[in-house]
């Protein structure tokens, strides 16, 4: 996780994130409240037994989104780490090698590095698993096409790491027209037993059979959440493992949207973990799942 330096609504990304807001108060106090958010959120986390590398961000690099590191990197089981393509320019000075020095120093093996930056040239993206959600297990991946997912790329990453992608479009309604959701994990969350998922965001009925299919073919309960709740970030949200259970961790507002059925649902299977993150919802367009980089990688 990357504590906030210099955390502000990004005007490069808020062109086709439509879950950003202006607060319309100063960008100092803006930060300040994010790194209250941040800070509280990491230490619910480590109480449960959640191991969370905290790595500062550098103030010169000006990088707003910097909180969000789940966009540029990913790290495997395999010691693969790979790095995306990224859609605002502002964004790209987030890939920062002393994060790979702090994870070797935190004992984990990198053997691999896949970069596929060099799409930036052709202005195609692929933000990391903001835009791919990988079934680890069942060598799967969903993704919903946006402007920051772009097929060929999907289709690359897919070949590269033998999974099957399952590809779609999701959308949203602004200004009375359907638009693409920028980000997948914004309207899907998979765990390992489950999926929380806004089918109603599928406007294809053969794409939304398709991902139904693919889901149920790998065993998972679907736990549908309504657009409404999407935007209240129901479906930004990761399991992870604590000292002797697993965590469903969502922000505040996200757990309070959900009913008392979905609810159930989810904690038939593990505990719900959840933090205030107001400011860094309402100015950045993301939530808890983005605010983390799973690290897979094996240990030295």
């Amino acid at each position: 996780m990357i504590r906030p330096v210099g955390f502000r609504m990004n005007e490069e990304t808020a062109v086709n994130n439509y879950f950003q807001e202006d607060l319309n108060i100063k960008n100092a106090e803006i930060n300040a409240k994010a790194q209250e958010e941040f800070d509280a959120f990491v230490e619910k986390l480590r109480n449960v037994g959640v191991n969370v590398i905290v790595e500062n961000d550098d103030l010169k690099m000006d990088t707003p989104d910097s909180i969000f590191p789940n966009n540029w990197v990913s790290f495997h089981e395999n010691g693969d780490v790979v790095v995306y393509p990224m859609f605002a320019v502002n964004r790209r000075r987030e890939r920062r090698e002393e994060v790979f020095m702090r994870l070797e120093e935190e004992g984990f093996e990198i053997k691999n590095i896949i970069d596929y930056t060099a799409a930036e040239e052709e202005d195609l993206f692929l933000e990391g698993t903001g835009s791919i959600l990988m079934d680890r297990v069942h060598d799967k991946v969903y993704c919903a096409l946006s402007a920051r997912a772009d097929e060929e790329l999907i289709i690359e990453f897919c070949e590269d790491f033998d999974s099957m992608p399952v590809i779609f479009t999701a959308n949203q309604t602004v200004d009375g027209k359907r638009k693409p959701i920028y980000h997948t994990n914004v309207m899907m969350c998979l765990a390992e037993a489950f999926c929380v998922i806004c089918l109603d965001t599928i406007d294809d009925k053969q794409e939304k059979k398709n991902v139904v299919h693919h889901l149920k073919e790998s065993g998972k309960e679907i736990i549908t959440i309504s657009e409404a709740q999407m935007h209240q970030f129901a479906g930004n949200m990761l399991q992870v493992q604590g000292t002797d259970k697993k965590y469903l961790v969502m922000s505040a507002a996200a757990h309070n949207s959900l009913d008392a059925g979905q609810i159930a649902a989810i904690e038939k299977h593990c505990a719900i973990l959840s933090s205030d993150l107001t400011t860094i919802e309402t100015c950045g367009g993301g939530s808890a799942r983005c605010m983390m980089a799973e690290v897979f990688l094996p240990k030295k």
